[in-house]
């Protein structure tokens, strides 16, 4: 924890992507020949002042101190070569793998993704489908099947064949035998992967039929009946009558339900009438509290009925579900929240969504363009002819140990990209290989080209951040010098300070005696008798108002026996225990308690007022190590300005003057 509070501290320290070594942007100091910008301190110093950011002579000066003192230390942690130690490479490797995150996507991209997201969320669209089965990792022959058979039914519509009959004859879909293909009312975003079905609906009109769609279930065929505004979600609560499963007890249901509905008309109040009729154990006694849903979470009778609510507090008369009858409710609606307080919600489901795969090709075209990428298709075709599927599609298929340098693609004129990469990428890939059995070896070959050469690009932009982005590369020396910062001062003040008890006492001594001080203390006594007989607490009681504790113990206590009487010996500061507030005197005895379970008596005694006094090392040592951890740090800073020399524009700082 400690670590990151430096790290993040140094900040303040490094600018933002204004390093610069051009004509304008003069050198304002340098540690032994590593220069610091104009624009580097100007930003820290504005940044770490922000209003109070005045550019006066004494405010320049003061801050230039302690700039100067920071890089100090990070140049005496490199000289330590600190900036080698396996622990701060892995975490300054892990740092930059979940900065470079936040790069390696198309931002503008996934921008549009949640904008467009967001604003189908605007509406409820009613659909009906019909599916043909088809898994995703059908061969090619089975693909071709099924989409054959989605466009025959597609004719068929065309044709004039109704969709809901269709749907009820041929859809795979076993619900829509009885549902005749119609889901209802959804909304965006659909599930992962059915992006593409999302901005089909979307797009359509009321009446058209799209598709085939590919979905993770196969093809399928989408009619838009209509639209509506959002429902957003709704806030119920619920008086439930099961139905049974006889005749008799479904009409004993609807007699419950209709006495329900009578009591709530003739003013009954909402939680009684709950309490007294409802047969849903899980809500009854809370009122019939179901809480918040949106559309498509109950039964559609149930969700019209409380969407129709207009207002809070409002009910309706009983529907009907499978389950039961129902009286619903409204407590609150709640509908689609704004852009902006919706947008991180939506922009964390877009990346996790398939359909951020957009944002991603995106950026890889993007990366191609920019890295001077050309691609050698020639190679790639002569290599994949001469495999075969009865080999590659098995484990039985290996990299050629001659490791082929013919090149594939390249990234400018340094970075190449060979044949033998690829086979050693094939060769990790070998599930995704083998599953590629009944396709043609070529596809399979496409598809870990495909993957590889993406996998190439996303590299190959990571290793460029430095160079495209300053503020990746301040951001990245920012955190280096941070935790550099950190090892050094660990290592050099702070577990000195913990460790070298002979240099904190002298210091101590010298320099710290009489600063920290005990306010008023006392010495308390806690009693415990363990006797329910009175007299004997009585007696005991009165002996310790008179005696101090260790003659009350040697009183009572006979050898040989169990103890009558224990005490407990504390010392308090003033103010820090509130029962002592009213007893702050010598001799001051506590409210006598009992305890009849246990048969023991208590009570308190103050036996002394401690004046104040200074602290010894022992009871002030934190405070101590503070103070010396500072003193150390200062020594080492006076050390790092005799050690490495500090150069120091004074014209280029006077220039920063600002007059008022």
């Amino acid at each position: 924890m400690v670590k990151h509070f430096i790290a993040l501290f140094s900040a303040f320290f490094i600018s933002l992507g204004l390093l610069s070594a051009q004509n304008d942007d003069p050198v304002l100091f340098s540690v032994e020949g590593v220069p610091v910008h104009v624009s580097e301190f100007n930003y820290i110093y504005t940044k770490t002042n922000q209003d109070k950011a005045d550019f006066s002579k004494a405010s320049l000066d003061e801050y230039l101190n302690l700039y100067v003192n920071f890089k100090l230390k990070v140049k005496k942690a490199r000289d330590m070569q600190l900036d080698t130690v396996p622990e701060t490479k892995s975490e300054l490797e892990g740092y930059r793998r979940q900065l470079a995150n936040s790069y390696l996507v198309d931002k503008e991209v996934t921008d549009k993704l949640v904008k467009e997201a967001y604003d189908r969320m605007q509406k409820d669209i009613d659909i009906s489908y019909i599916l043909v089965n088809c898994n995703p990792d059908a061969s090619a022959a089975d693909t071709l099947k099924a989409y054959n058979r989605a466009m025959s039914l597609l004719k068929l519509i065309k044709g004039g064949a109704a969709f809901d009959q269709v749907a009820a004859d041929s859809s795979d879909d076993k619900a829509a035998k009885e549902n005749r293909g119609h889901l209802g009312y959804i909304t965006a975003m659909f599930p992962d992967g059915f992006y593409d079905m999302e901005r089909a609906v979307y797009k359509a009109k009321i009446g058209d039929v799209v598709g085939p769609v590919r979905t993770p279930g196969g093809y399928n065929l989408v009619m838009v009946h209509g639209s509506r505004p959002a429902r957003g979600e709704i806030e119920v609560s619920h008086i439930l009558v099961r139905k049974g499963d006889t005749p008799e007890k479904v009409a004993a249901a609807k007699v419950r339900i209709d006495s329900a509905y009578a009591a709530l008309q003739s003013g009954m109040a909402w939680p009684d009438v709950c309490a007294r009729f409802s047969e849903d154990q899980m809500t009854a006694a809370k009122g019939g509290y179901i809480g918040f849903f949106a559309i498509n979470r109950y039964q559609r009778p149930f969700e019209d009925a409380a969407f129709d609510l207009k207002k809070d507090n409002d009910y309706s008369a009983p529907v009907e579900t499978t389950i039961g009858w129902h009286i619903i409710q409204r407590m609150s609606l709640r509908p689609v929240g704004s852009f902006e307080t919706l947008k991180r919600a939506l922009t964390e489901r877009v990346k996790r969504d398939s359909r951020s795969e957009i944002a991603k090709q995106s950026m890889i075209s993007r990366i191609k363009k920019e890295g001077g990428y050309r691609e050698y298709s020639e190679a790639l075709n002569y290599w994949a002819a001469q495999q075969q599927d009865s080999v590659f599609h098995t484990f039985k298929w290996k990299a050629d140990p001659s490791k082929p340098q013919t090149e594939l693609f390249h990234f400018g004129k340094d970075n190449k990209y060979t044949l033998a990469d690829f086979e050693d990428y094939c060769a990790r890939a070998g599930r995704e290989r083998m599953r590629g059995k009944g396709f043609p070896v070529e596809e399979t070959i496409a598809k870990l080209y495909k993957s590889w050469s993406d996998d190439c690009a996303m590299q190959y932009e990571e290793s460029q951040l430095e160079f495209k982005y300053p503020e990746f590369r301040s951001l990245m020396r920012e955190y280096e010098e941070g935790i550099l910062l950190f090892e050094a001062a660990k290592r050099l003040v702070w577990d000195r300070a913990n460790t070298d008890s002979t240099g904190l006492e002298a210091y101590f001594n010298k320099n710290l005696k009489g600063k920290y001080t005990w306010d008023e203390r006392a010495d308390v006594s806690f009693y415990t008798i363990k006797s329910d007989d009175a007299k004997l607490v009585k007696k005991v009681r009165d002996y310790a108002a008179e005696k101090p504790a260790a003659e009350v113990l040697k009183k009572f206590n006979k050898k040989g026996e169990n103890d009558v009487v224990a005490v407990l010996d504390r010392t308090y500061e003033k103010g820090k225990n509130k029962d002592l507030d009213n007893m702050w005197k010598s001799g001051t005895m506590g409210e006598l308690k009992t305890d009849a379970g246990t048969k023991t008596a208590s009570f308190i005694k103050v036996e002394n007022i401690i004046p104040p006094s200074p602290k010894a090392l022992a009871d002030a040592r934190g405070y101590a190590v503070a103070d010396y951890q500072d003193y150390l740090e200062k020594q080492w800073v006076e050390e790092l300005r005799k050690e490495y020399k500090v150069d120091v524009k004074t014209d280029v700082l006077n220039a920063l003057v600002r007059k008022k």
